[in-house]
């Protein structure tokens, strides 16, 4: 694992984007599964909305709030810049977590770094992001919300977030760096995977490649955790619940989205098939899409943060 500490901010909408690699948007609803852990304090904002689902945006402004509600908090230099953000890489060659061990990994780095403290009720508003593959993106807002600006991100020893990640990696069976920090040409290896050289077809990266894009594919189709089957789910919640509006457009929208989710099982079929395809060795398989229900029934509830940004 590598940490990299960004300069801190003013604008959250830029570190919501840089975590999610593409722009904030008031559309696009993030589930648990892309926001894997936050601060305990969120749970006193998810009553009213219960079954809101906040978006990229949302999460970008939940996290901007404290700006505005303490306009004269500053840094113990006088500035405002109180968007911090991290992020966390593992090795290429690393397995896919579970989003249980990416939530632990959020917690154990936020105590760290000081953004989270056991007991604090008037901490700070922190969120992880893992929307990338083998990355994770922790983002807080470093006024707390008794006024106050917190000061340990300030004095952030790197060498202490270091020792944690040390022992992350031992406890989850992850691959570390050498010993006194890795050389430039490993750092590159964890931030993108050596590309074969133009006139020379090296197999043993091929197959390390084709490893990878199989495994994303695997992912991107699994039943229990992948984003399709999320999205899947909350169109069959949405079918469920026009299909009761006693209106005629209710039963109609209710058959369009039950067909939509037919077809978004269908791409998670052709996912899974493509990445069965592939010429390399497959490991332990994903669980299969089980088809939709012809009548579509209400998606679990995600847990954890504001019913699933």
């Amino acid at each position: 694992m590598i940490i990299h500490i960004h300069a801190r901010g003013i604008d959250p909408n830029e570190a919501v984007a840089e975590a999610l690699s593409r722009p904030v948007s008031v559309h696009e609803g993030l589930t648990d599964h892309t926001v894997v852990a936050h601060w305990p304090g969120l749970d006193a904002f998810t009553l009213d909305d219960e079954e809101r689902i906040w978006t990229s945006a949302d999460w970008a402004e939940h996290l901007d709030d404290p700006i505005w509600q303490h306009p004269f908090a500053a840094s113990p230099q006088g500035d405002r810049r109180a968007i911090w953000h991290a992020n966390v890489r593992l090795h290429p060659d690393d397995r896919q977590l579970t989003g249980p061990e990416w939530s632990e990994i959020s917690h154990r780095i936020a105590r760290s770094a000081g953004i989270q403290r056991p007991g604090d009720e008037h901490g700070c508003r922190w969120i992880a992001v893992q929307a990338q593959p083998g990355r994770l993106d922790l983002l807080a807002n470093l006024i707390r919300s008794d006024g106050t600006w917190t000061t340990q991100p300030d004095r952030l020893n790197p060498a202490l977030l270091a020792a944690e990640s040390r022992r992350i990696e031992t406890e989850l069976g992850l691959i570390s760096p050498q010993s006194g920090g890795p050389d430039p040409q490993q750092a590159a290896r964890f931030t993108q995977r050596a590309r074969p050289p133009a006139d020379v077809a090296d197999v043993a990266d091929v197959a390390d490649a084709t490893t990878q894009l199989a495994g994303l594919l695997r992912q991107l189709a699994d039943e229990n955790t992948g984003p399709l089957s999320t999205v899947r789910g909350l169109v069959e919640h949405a079918a469920h619940r026009l299909d009761r509006i006693p209106h005629s457009y209710g039963p109609d929208g209710a058959h369009q989205l039950e067909l939509i989710a037919r077809r978004l099982y269908g791409i998670q079929q052709d996912l899974d098939a493509t990445a069965a395809a592939l010429p390399i060795p497959t490991p332990s398989p994903s669980a299969r899409p089980s088809p939709p229900s012809t009548r579509a029934t209400p998606a679990p509830a995600p847990a954890g943060a504001r019913r699933a940004r």
